[in-house]
Protein backbone atom coordinates (compact mmCIF):
# COMPACT_ATOMS: atom_id res chain seq x y z
CA UNK A 1 0.00 0.00 0.00
CA UNK A 2 2.75 4.84 -0.05
CA UNK A 3 5.86 7.05 -0.90
CA UNK A 4 5.24 9.57 -3.01
CA UNK A 5 7.66 11.90 -4.28
CA UNK A 6 7.17 14.51 -7.27
CA UNK A 7 5.80 11.69 -8.67
CA UNK A 8 2.20 11.15 -9.24
CA UNK A 9 0.53 9.41 -6.38
CA UNK A 10 -0.47 6.21 -7.95
CA UNK A 11 2.04 4.26 -6.70
CA UNK A 12 0.52 3.08 -3.08
CA UNK A 13 0.37 0.05 -1.20
CA UNK A 14 0.52 -1.03 2.80
CA UNK A 15 2.94 0.78 4.51
CA UNK A 16 4.95 -1.03 6.26
CA UNK A 17 4.22 0.98 6.02
CA UNK A 18 1.12 0.48 3.63
CA UNK A 19 -0.23 2.18 0.41
CA UNK A 20 -2.44 0.83 -1.85
CA UNK A 21 -4.87 1.53 -4.79
CA UNK A 22 -8.01 1.08 -5.79
CA UNK A 23 -10.90 1.74 -7.73
CA UNK A 24 -15.06 0.47 -7.94
CA UNK A 25 -17.67 0.34 -10.21
CA UNK A 26 -21.65 -0.06 -9.87
CA UNK A 27 -24.77 1.73 -8.59
CA UNK A 28 -24.44 4.05 -5.75
CA UNK A 29 -26.29 4.99 -2.02
CA UNK A 30 -26.48 8.40 -0.75
CA UNK A 31 -24.73 8.81 2.56
CA UNK A 32 -25.71 12.10 4.78
CA UNK A 33 -23.36 13.95 3.05
CA UNK A 34 -25.38 13.55 0.05
CA UNK A 35 -22.32 11.64 -1.47
CA UNK A 36 -23.28 8.15 -3.29
CA UNK A 37 -21.66 5.32 -1.88
CA UNK A 38 -20.59 2.08 -3.70
CA UNK A 39 -20.88 -0.93 -1.20
CA UNK A 40 -20.62 -4.66 -1.11
CA UNK A 41 -22.71 -6.48 0.75
CA UNK A 42 -20.98 -8.42 3.97
CA UNK A 43 -20.16 -11.72 3.46
CA UNK A 44 -22.84 -13.47 5.87
CA UNK A 45 -19.76 -16.09 7.66
CA UNK A 46 -17.76 -12.99 8.29
CA UNK A 47 -19.69 -9.77 9.10
CA UNK A 48 -23.10 -8.99 10.38
CA UNK A 49 -26.11 -8.20 7.81
CA UNK A 50 -26.40 -4.98 6.13
CA UNK A 51 -29.03 -3.04 8.21
CA UNK A 52 -32.81 -1.97 7.00
CA UNK A 53 -32.53 1.32 5.15
CA UNK A 54 -28.86 1.20 3.96
CA UNK A 55 -28.42 0.18 0.01
CA UNK A 56 -25.49 -2.37 -1.18
CA UNK A 57 -24.16 -3.22 -4.16
CA UNK A 58 -22.02 -5.82 -5.50
CA UNK A 59 -18.43 -5.02 -5.36
CA UNK A 60 -17.15 -8.09 -7.24
CA UNK A 61 -14.56 -7.67 -10.01
CA UNK A 62 -15.29 -3.68 -9.25
CA UNK A 63 -11.74 -2.23 -9.88
CA UNK A 64 -10.05 -1.59 -12.98
CA UNK A 65 -6.94 0.06 -14.18
CA UNK A 66 -3.49 -0.18 -16.16
CA UNK A 67 -0.42 -2.19 -15.18
CA UNK A 68 1.61 0.43 -12.96
CA UNK A 69 -0.95 3.07 -13.04
CA UNK A 70 -3.54 2.25 -9.94
CA UNK A 71 -6.57 0.70 -9.71
CA UNK A 72 -9.68 2.56 -9.67
CA UNK A 73 -13.50 2.47 -9.25
CA UNK A 74 -16.34 4.62 -10.73
CA UNK A 75 -17.99 6.84 -8.26
CA UNK A 76 -21.02 8.82 -8.55
CA UNK A 77 -20.41 12.36 -7.08
CA UNK A 78 -22.87 15.13 -6.09
CA UNK A 79 -25.98 16.20 -6.96
CA UNK A 80 -27.26 15.34 -9.40
CA UNK A 81 -24.92 12.41 -9.66
CA UNK A 82 -22.18 12.78 -11.88
CA UNK A 83 -19.94 9.65 -12.91
CA UNK A 84 -15.87 9.59 -12.10
CA UNK A 85 -13.51 7.33 -11.93
CA UNK A 86 -11.62 7.46 -8.46
CA UNK A 87 -8.61 5.82 -7.67
CA UNK A 88 -7.80 4.68 -4.45
CA UNK A 89 -5.16 5.23 -2.27
CA UNK A 90 -4.34 3.80 1.12
CA UNK A 91 -1.48 5.79 1.98
CA UNK A 92 -3.17 9.03 1.64
CA UNK A 93 -6.64 10.90 3.32
CA UNK A 94 -7.92 13.03 1.41
CA UNK A 95 -10.83 12.73 -1.11
CA UNK A 96 -9.77 14.74 -4.12
CA UNK A 97 -11.37 14.72 -7.61
CA UNK A 98 -10.39 16.37 -10.69
CA UNK A 99 -12.63 19.82 -11.30
CA UNK A 100 -11.17 21.82 -14.21
CA UNK A 101 -10.32 20.59 -17.73
CA UNK A 102 -6.74 19.50 -17.93
CA UNK A 103 -5.08 17.26 -21.08
CA UNK A 104 -5.19 14.00 -19.46
CA UNK A 105 -8.98 13.99 -18.31
CA UNK A 106 -11.92 12.60 -20.43
CA UNK A 107 -13.84 14.36 -17.60
CA UNK A 108 -14.04 16.29 -14.75
CA UNK A 109 -16.46 17.52 -11.91
CA UNK A 110 -18.81 20.46 -12.74
CA UNK A 111 -18.79 21.99 -9.54
CA UNK A 112 -21.70 24.33 -11.21
CA UNK A 113 -23.87 21.71 -12.05
CA UNK A 114 -24.01 20.07 -8.23
CA UNK A 115 -26.40 21.66 -5.50
CA UNK A 116 -24.57 19.69 -3.06
CA UNK A 117 -21.26 21.99 -3.65
CA UNK A 118 -20.35 24.35 -1.01
CA UNK A 119 -17.08 26.12 -1.61
CA UNK A 120 -15.77 26.55 2.51
CA UNK A 121 -13.03 28.75 1.40
CA UNK A 122 -9.96 27.29 2.72
CA UNK A 123 -6.87 26.06 0.31
CA UNK A 124 -5.04 23.08 1.20
CA UNK A 125 -1.22 22.28 -0.26
CA UNK A 126 -0.87 18.47 -1.05
CA UNK A 127 0.62 17.13 -3.98
CA UNK A 128 -2.55 16.96 -5.59
CA UNK A 129 -5.49 18.70 -4.06
CA UNK A 130 -7.09 22.11 -3.05
CA UNK A 131 -10.36 22.22 -0.79
CA UNK A 132 -11.75 20.41 2.47
CA UNK A 133 -13.08 17.12 2.60
CA UNK A 134 -13.99 16.17 -0.67
CA UNK A 135 -11.50 18.43 -2.62
CA UNK A 136 -11.57 20.06 -6.07
CA UNK A 137 -8.54 20.11 -8.34
CA UNK A 138 -8.21 22.96 -10.62
CA UNK A 139 -4.57 22.72 -10.39
CA UNK A 140 -2.11 20.31 -10.22
CA UNK A 141 1.47 19.19 -11.10
CA UNK A 142 2.50 15.76 -12.65
CA UNK A 143 -0.34 14.32 -11.05
CA UNK A 144 -2.80 13.22 -13.97
CA UNK A 145 -1.51 10.55 -16.21
CA UNK A 146 -1.88 10.52 -19.53
CA UNK A 147 -4.30 7.33 -20.57
CA UNK A 148 -4.43 6.13 -16.99
CA UNK A 149 -8.75 6.80 -17.00
CA UNK A 150 -9.12 8.12 -13.46
CA UNK A 151 -10.46 11.46 -12.67
CA UNK A 152 -9.39 11.44 -8.62
CA UNK A 153 -8.25 10.03 -5.65
CA UNK A 154 -9.57 8.56 -2.49
CA UNK A 155 -7.79 8.24 0.53
CA UNK A 156 -8.22 5.67 2.56
CA UNK A 157 -5.84 6.08 5.46
CA UNK A 158 -6.03 7.97 8.74
CA UNK A 159 -6.84 11.14 9.75
CA UNK A 160 -3.44 11.79 11.02
CA UNK A 161 -1.77 12.82 7.41
CA UNK A 162 -4.76 14.18 6.43
CA UNK A 163 -4.34 17.87 4.94
CA UNK A 164 -4.56 20.70 6.12
CA UNK A 165 -4.15 19.04 9.48
CA UNK A 166 -5.43 15.96 11.30
CA UNK A 167 -9.00 17.83 11.93
CA UNK A 168 -10.05 16.80 8.79
CA UNK A 169 -12.13 14.02 8.82
CA UNK A 170 -11.00 11.42 6.29
CA UNK A 171 -13.76 9.65 3.76
CA UNK A 172 -13.57 6.18 5.57
CA UNK A 173 -14.19 7.78 8.64
CA UNK A 174 -16.78 9.48 7.58
CA UNK A 175 -18.74 6.72 6.24
CA UNK A 176 -18.18 4.52 9.60
CA UNK A 177 -19.69 7.48 11.64
CA UNK A 178 -22.99 8.36 9.42
CA UNK A 179 -24.01 4.63 8.82
CA UNK A 180 -23.46 1.26 9.76
CA UNK A 181 -20.81 0.09 7.64
CA UNK A 182 -18.21 -1.64 9.64
CA UNK A 183 -14.78 -0.14 10.36
CA UNK A 184 -13.11 -2.55 7.85
CA UNK A 185 -12.58 -3.34 4.18
CA UNK A 186 -10.86 -5.61 1.99
CA UNK A 187 -9.05 -5.91 -1.53
CA UNK A 188 -8.02 -8.26 -3.78
CA UNK A 189 -5.67 -7.05 -7.15
CA UNK A 190 -5.85 -9.73 -10.15
CA UNK A 191 -3.30 -7.60 -11.93
CA UNK A 192 0.14 -9.14 -12.03
CA UNK A 193 1.16 -11.24 -15.10
CA UNK A 194 -1.54 -9.75 -16.92
CA UNK A 195 -1.43 -10.04 -21.13
CA UNK A 196 -1.07 -7.15 -23.08
CA UNK A 197 -4.04 -6.35 -25.55
CA UNK A 198 -2.19 -4.66 -28.59
CA UNK A 199 -5.45 -4.76 -30.53
CA UNK A 200 -7.10 -2.63 -27.82
CA UNK A 201 -4.03 -0.63 -27.53
CA UNK A 202 -3.59 -1.06 -23.89
CA UNK A 203 -3.58 -3.85 -21.25
CA UNK A 204 -6.08 -3.32 -18.60
CA UNK A 205 -6.12 -5.01 -14.95
CA UNK A 206 -8.89 -5.87 -12.97
CA UNK A 207 -9.48 -6.73 -9.05
CA UNK A 208 -12.17 -6.63 -5.88
CA UNK A 209 -12.53 -3.96 -3.19
CA UNK A 210 -15.41 -5.20 -0.24
CA UNK A 211 -16.27 -2.16 1.91
CA UNK A 212 -17.26 -3.83 5.26
CA UNK A 213 -17.05 -7.48 4.64
CA UNK A 214 -14.25 -9.93 3.87
CA UNK A 215 -15.68 -12.50 1.21
CA UNK A 216 -14.05 -16.17 1.81
CA UNK A 217 -14.36 -16.57 -2.42
CA UNK A 218 -11.75 -14.62 -2.90
CA UNK A 219 -8.71 -16.14 -1.22
CA UNK A 220 -7.65 -19.82 -0.30
CA UNK A 221 -6.14 -20.85 3.04
CA UNK A 222 -5.46 -19.03 6.28
CA UNK A 223 -5.56 -15.51 6.80
CA UNK A 224 -2.88 -14.17 8.85
CA UNK A 225 -2.98 -10.70 10.20
CA UNK A 226 -0.28 -8.05 11.58
CA UNK A 227 -0.90 -5.76 13.97
CA UNK A 228 -0.93 -2.17 12.69
CA UNK A 229 1.61 -0.21 14.70
CA UNK A 230 0.50 3.16 13.99
CA UNK A 231 -2.51 4.66 13.18
CA UNK A 232 -1.33 7.25 10.11
CA UNK A 233 -0.67 5.23 6.99
CA UNK A 234 -1.08 1.40 7.45
CA UNK A 235 1.98 0.75 9.27
CA UNK A 236 3.06 -2.71 10.03
CA UNK A 237 6.59 -4.35 10.83
CA UNK A 238 8.70 -6.30 8.89
CA UNK A 239 10.85 -8.46 10.72
CA UNK A 240 13.30 -10.72 8.18
CA UNK A 241 13.64 -10.69 4.42
CA UNK A 242 14.88 -13.39 2.76
CA UNK A 243 15.77 -13.70 -1.32
CA UNK A 244 15.35 -17.23 -2.94
CA UNK A 245 15.40 -18.44 1.13
CA UNK A 246 18.43 -16.70 1.67
CA UNK A 247 18.39 -14.33 4.28
CA UNK A 248 20.03 -10.90 3.93
CA UNK A 249 20.67 -10.43 7.19
CA UNK A 250 19.90 -7.06 7.90
CA UNK A 251 19.40 -5.63 11.28
CA UNK A 252 15.25 -6.31 11.82
CA UNK A 253 14.86 -1.99 11.98
CA UNK A 254 17.02 -1.85 9.16
CA UNK A 255 14.55 -3.70 6.76
CA UNK A 256 12.65 -0.68 6.89
CA UNK A 257 15.01 1.23 5.18
CA UNK A 258 16.64 -0.60 2.20
CA UNK A 259 20.37 -0.16 1.10
CA UNK A 260 19.81 2.31 -2.50
CA UNK A 261 21.46 -0.23 -4.75
CA UNK A 262 18.53 -2.49 -3.71
CA UNK A 263 16.18 -0.47 -5.19
CA UNK A 264 17.61 0.30 -8.53
CA UNK A 265 15.50 -0.27 -11.32
CA UNK A 266 16.31 2.83 -13.73
CA UNK A 267 16.68 -0.08 -17.14
CA UNK A 268 14.10 -1.64 -18.58
CA UNK A 269 14.57 -5.30 -19.83
CA UNK A 270 13.34 -7.15 -23.19
CA UNK A 271 12.72 -10.38 -24.16
CA UNK A 272 10.38 -12.00 -27.20
CA UNK A 273 7.26 -12.24 -26.12
CA UNK A 274 6.18 -15.10 -24.24
CA UNK A 275 9.70 -16.13 -23.56
CA UNK A 276 10.46 -14.48 -20.02
CA UNK A 277 12.65 -16.82 -18.31
CA UNK A 278 10.82 -15.85 -14.92
CA UNK A 279 12.78 -18.83 -13.22
CA UNK A 280 16.31 -17.20 -13.41
CA UNK A 281 14.87 -14.03 -11.19
CA UNK A 282 14.57 -15.05 -7.06
CA UNK A 283 11.57 -15.39 -4.74
CA UNK A 284 11.51 -12.75 -1.74
CA UNK A 285 10.31 -13.17 1.33
CA UNK A 286 8.94 -11.03 3.92
CA UNK A 287 8.43 -11.72 7.18
CA UNK A 288 5.88 -9.73 9.26
CA UNK A 289 5.09 -9.84 12.98
CA UNK A 290 1.84 -11.35 13.75
CA UNK A 291 -0.71 -10.63 16.66
CA UNK A 292 1.64 -12.98 18.57
CA UNK A 293 4.59 -10.36 19.10
CA UNK A 294 7.09 -13.20 19.49
CA UNK A 295 5.92 -15.15 16.25
CA UNK A 296 5.52 -13.83 12.62
CA UNK A 297 4.10 -15.00 8.86
CA UNK A 298 5.91 -15.43 5.78
CA UNK A 299 4.71 -13.49 2.54
CA UNK A 300 6.49 -14.71 -0.93
CA UNK A 301 6.68 -12.33 -3.68
CA UNK A 302 7.29 -13.48 -6.87
CA UNK A 303 8.84 -11.97 -9.94
CA UNK A 304 5.80 -11.99 -12.26
CA UNK A 305 5.06 -9.13 -8.86
CA UNK A 306 8.04 -7.44 -8.68
CA UNK A 307 9.30 -6.67 -12.12
CA UNK A 308 6.08 -4.65 -14.23
CA UNK A 309 5.45 -4.88 -17.57
CA UNK A 310 5.99 -1.59 -19.37
CA UNK A 311 3.17 -1.25 -21.62
CA UNK A 312 4.16 2.08 -23.88
CA UNK A 313 7.89 1.07 -24.91
CA UNK A 314 6.64 -2.63 -25.04
CA UNK A 315 5.39 -3.96 -28.97
CA UNK A 316 3.55 -7.44 -29.98
CA UNK A 317 7.17 -8.62 -30.51
CA UNK A 318 8.56 -8.08 -26.58
CA UNK A 319 7.71 -8.03 -23.51
CA UNK A 320 9.95 -5.46 -21.73
CA UNK A 321 9.47 -4.58 -17.90
CA UNK A 322 11.18 -2.53 -14.68
CA UNK A 323 11.89 -3.40 -11.22
CA UNK A 324 8.94 -2.16 -10.00
CA UNK A 325 10.49 -1.66 -6.02
CA UNK A 326 11.44 2.26 -5.43
CA UNK A 327 13.09 4.14 -3.01
CA UNK A 328 11.01 5.95 -0.42
CA UNK A 329 12.21 8.49 2.52
CA UNK A 330 9.42 7.04 4.74
CA UNK A 331 9.81 3.24 5.10
CA UNK A 332 9.00 0.20 2.72
CA UNK A 333 6.32 0.83 0.82
CA UNK A 334 4.40 -2.79 0.02
CA UNK A 335 2.42 -1.74 -2.99
CA UNK A 336 0.20 -3.34 -5.75
CA UNK A 337 3.87 -5.32 -6.30
CA UNK A 338 2.65 -7.48 -3.10
CA UNK A 339 -0.80 -6.49 -2.90
CA UNK A 340 -1.48 -8.42 -6.72
CA UNK A 341 -0.67 -11.63 -5.24
CA UNK A 342 -2.28 -11.53 -2.04
CA UNK A 343 -6.00 -10.83 -0.76
CA UNK A 344 -5.62 -8.08 1.94
CA UNK A 345 -7.86 -6.98 4.68
CA UNK A 346 -7.48 -3.36 6.60
CA UNK A 347 -9.49 -4.29 9.95
CA UNK A 348 -9.39 -0.69 11.18
CA UNK A 349 -12.04 -1.91 14.04
CA UNK A 350 -9.22 -4.47 15.80
CA UNK A 351 -6.28 -2.94 14.03
CA UNK A 352 -4.34 -4.98 12.19
CA UNK A 353 -4.12 -5.66 8.51
CA UNK A 354 -4.31 -9.55 7.07
CA UNK A 355 -3.01 -11.14 4.61
CA UNK A 356 -3.93 -14.42 2.32
CA UNK A 357 -3.64 -15.87 -0.79
CA UNK A 358 -5.73 -14.39 -3.47
CA UNK A 359 -7.53 -16.53 -5.40
CA UNK A 360 -5.84 -14.78 -8.69
CA UNK A 361 -2.68 -14.86 -7.47
CA UNK A 362 0.21 -15.27 -9.59
CA UNK A 363 2.45 -18.65 -9.69
CA UNK A 364 4.20 -20.70 -12.83
CA UNK A 365 5.23 -24.46 -12.92
CA UNK A 366 7.51 -24.48 -9.85
CA UNK A 367 6.24 -21.81 -7.33
CA UNK A 368 3.75 -20.00 -6.11
CA UNK A 369 2.53 -17.02 -4.04
CA UNK A 370 2.34 -17.95 -0.58
CA UNK A 371 1.32 -16.71 3.48
CA UNK A 372 2.83 -19.35 5.48
CA UNK A 373 3.76 -19.33 9.19
CA UNK A 374 4.14 -19.41 12.19
CA UNK A 375 7.97 -18.48 12.85
CA UNK A 376 8.92 -17.97 16.44
CA UNK A 377 10.91 -14.93 17.40
CA UNK A 378 11.87 -12.50 20.35
CA UNK A 379 10.56 -9.50 21.10
CA UNK A 380 9.63 -8.67 17.41
CA UNK A 381 8.13 -5.54 18.26
CA UNK A 382 11.14 -4.23 18.66
CA UNK A 383 11.93 -4.37 15.03
CA UNK A 384 9.65 -1.10 14.65
CA UNK A 385 11.39 1.48 12.67
CA UNK A 386 10.98 5.01 13.65
CA UNK A 387 11.56 7.89 11.51
CA UNK A 388 14.18 10.06 12.20
CA UNK A 389 11.97 13.41 13.34
CA UNK A 390 13.61 16.38 14.50
CA UNK A 391 11.96 16.66 18.22
CA UNK A 392 10.53 20.82 18.51
CA UNK A 393 11.78 20.92 22.28
CA UNK A 394 15.12 20.77 20.41
CA UNK A 395 14.60 23.24 18.59
CA UNK A 396 13.51 25.57 20.91
CA UNK A 397 16.69 24.81 23.09
CA UNK A 398 18.97 25.46 19.98
CA UNK A 399 16.83 28.94 19.58
CA UNK A 400 17.25 30.00 23.40
CA UNK A 401 21.07 29.40 22.83
CA UNK A 402 21.88 31.24 19.85
CA UNK A 403 19.60 34.11 21.46
CA UNK A 404 21.60 34.09 24.51
CA UNK A 405 24.79 33.69 22.32
CA UNK A 406 23.09 37.12 20.35
CA UNK A 407 22.59 38.66 23.77
CA UNK A 408 26.33 38.53 25.00
CA UNK A 409 27.72 39.85 21.86
CA UNK A 410 24.79 43.02 22.37
CA UNK A 411 26.23 43.48 25.98
CA UNK A 412 29.28 45.37 25.44
CA UNK A 413 27.88 47.41 22.70
CA UNK A 414 24.80 48.55 24.80
CA UNK A 415 27.24 49.15 27.80
CA UNK A 416 29.33 51.57 25.52
CA UNK A 417 25.94 53.39 24.38
CA UNK A 418 24.78 53.84 27.93
CA UNK A 419 28.59 55.24 28.81
CA UNK A 420 28.53 57.70 26.16
CA UNK A 421 24.65 58.95 27.21
CA UNK A 422 25.91 59.09 31.04
CA UNK A 423 28.83 61.15 29.52
CA UNK A 424 27.02 63.83 27.36
CA UNK A 425 24.77 64.13 30.51
CA UNK A 426 27.49 65.39 32.39
CA UNK A 427 29.76 67.79 30.47
CA UNK A 428 28.40 70.46 28.30
CA UNK A 429 28.23 70.47 24.71
CA UNK A 430 31.68 72.71 24.23
CA UNK A 431 33.73 70.43 25.88
CA UNK A 432 32.72 67.87 23.31
CA UNK A 433 33.47 70.42 20.69
CA UNK A 434 37.22 71.30 21.86
CA UNK A 435 37.79 67.70 22.74
CA UNK A 436 36.64 66.79 18.73
CA UNK A 437 38.77 69.82 18.00
CA UNK A 438 42.23 68.27 19.59
CA UNK A 439 41.26 65.13 17.06
CA UNK A 440 41.54 66.95 13.95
Amino acid sequence: MDASTAQPRWLTGLLIWATLCLFSNGQSALDASGLPLAIRVPNANTAPPPPGGISFVDMIDNLRGKSGQGYYVEMAVGSPPQKLNILVDTGSSNFAVGAAAHPFLRRYYHRSLSSSYRDLGRSVYVAYSQGPNIAAITQSDRFFINGSNWEGILGLAYADIARPDETLEPFFDSLVRQTPVPNFFSLQLCGAGFTQNYSLGSATVGGSMIIGGVDPSLYVGELWYTPIRREWYYEVIIVRIEVNGQDLNMDCKETEQFPSGFWLGEQLVCWQAGTTPWHIFPVISLYLMSENRNQSFRISILPQQYLRPVEDVASAQEDCYKFAVSQSSTGTVMGAVIMEGFYVVFDREKKRIGFAVSTCHVHDEFRTASVEGPFHGVDLEDCGYNIPQTDESTLMTIAYIMAGICALFMLPLCLMVCQWRFARCIHPHGDFADDISLLK
